[in-house]
């Protein structure tokens, strides 16, 4: 655990403060590279999953790749069980997860960060409500209120808003317990604690943000690739600070306190090398490439640094030499 936290805080310094007019490097494509993948796991990833599989598809016609997104928990699973070879996880694995890996093949699994998201929290275009603090986040969507709120908010005229909007009552929106965004929401905006019972579980983030575009009153979290009109996100404070948006460089320099990574989990035994067609399409994904998926999907891509440890501790610019 302390090994995860730590490489986690190096990761958060690199984005902090590393110059991303580094280049990346370019994606160099490999002869021979066909077969089938599977990828099982997260909904937040869905979308880049599928850019990624189609540029790398445009450069490998003979592969074949399938693509699953229940949500995070099920990434695990599918590894262990060996039905997928790719686990997109919007959260780590919990120790019981790796647990039951370790158990399965004497090693624990692979995380490579792929991407930074943040977590918004989004209200109807028309609200006025144009931040919130965690503690006020805490009382909208927790029932234990273990952030510091004395009592639960149940209408806008509780999170300042006067006039009409006093009175209303707020709709609560949120994805269900088997998305890694529940938990992380879960574990950073209400301090571990519950859920209220009338939050609304979405199965995707992007059902969350419709959601909330649709109706007046109403309030979710969800991932930032997942914007659509008739929503927007609020800026938010935390510990007496300012409120921040979540802005491209707000995230980048962790000014914004809902960021975090994003992972693909494989399987990759010590000391060997991956699969040549996992290899090629983790190179895809670690590429300039791959990278500019991610921004093109509305999430921020890895410092170049970052993108060049991965490739190093995968061993995939050791495979081109092969």
């Amino acid at each position: 655990m302390l090994k995860r936290f730590l490489a986690t805080a190096c990761l958060l310094l690199s984005v902090a403060s590393l110059s991303h007019a580094d280049t990346l490097p370019d994606y160099q494509r490999s002869s021979g590279i066909s077969g089938n993948l599977s990828s099982v796991g997260s909904d937040t990833l869905a979308n880049m999953m599928a850019a990624w599989t189609e540029g790398f598809k445009r450069l490998h016609p003979g592969v074949n790749i399938q693509l699953q997104t229940p949500g995070s928990a099920s990434a695990a699973p599918a590894l262990v069980e060996g039905t997928a070879q790719l686990g997109p996880m919007s959260r780590p694995m919990r120790v019981s997860e790796e647990n039951a890996f370790q158990a399965r093949f004497g090693y624990p699994p692979t995380a490579v960060p792929v991407a930074v998201d943040a977590m918004a929290v989004y209200v109807h275009q028309d609200n006025p409500l144009r931040a919130i603090s965690f503690q006020q986040l805490d009382a909208v969507f927790s029932r234990t209120l273990w952030c510091g709120a004395s009592q639960p908010v149940a209408t806008w005229g509780q999170l300042g808003l006067s006039g009409r909007w006093a009175n209303r009552d707020l709709q609560l929106f949120g994805r269900n317990s088997v998305s890694g965004t529940y938990g992380y929401f879960k574990q950073a905006a209400l301090c571990r604690g519950d859920f209220r019972a009338d939050v609304n579980e979405q199965p995707g983030s992007a059902s969350v943000v419709q959601s909330v575009a649709s109706s007046l009153n109403a309030i979710g979290y969800a991932g930032i690739g997942h914007q659509a009109s008739g929503a927007r996100m609020l800026a938010i404070s935390h510990q007496g600070k300012a409120a921040i948006k979540p802005t491209p460089s707000a995230i980048r320099t962790g000014e914004y306190p809902l960021t975090r990574y994003l992972y693909l989990y494989i399987n990759k035994a010590p000391n060997q090398p991956l699969a040549p067609l996992e290899s090629a399409f983790m190179r895809y994904i670690l590429s300039a490439q791959g990278q500019k998926a991610v921004s093109q999907q509305g999430y921020i891509p890895l410092p170049a640094q970052a993108v060049r440890a991965q490739r190093q501790a995968l061993g995939l610019d050791a495979s081109l030499k092969d």
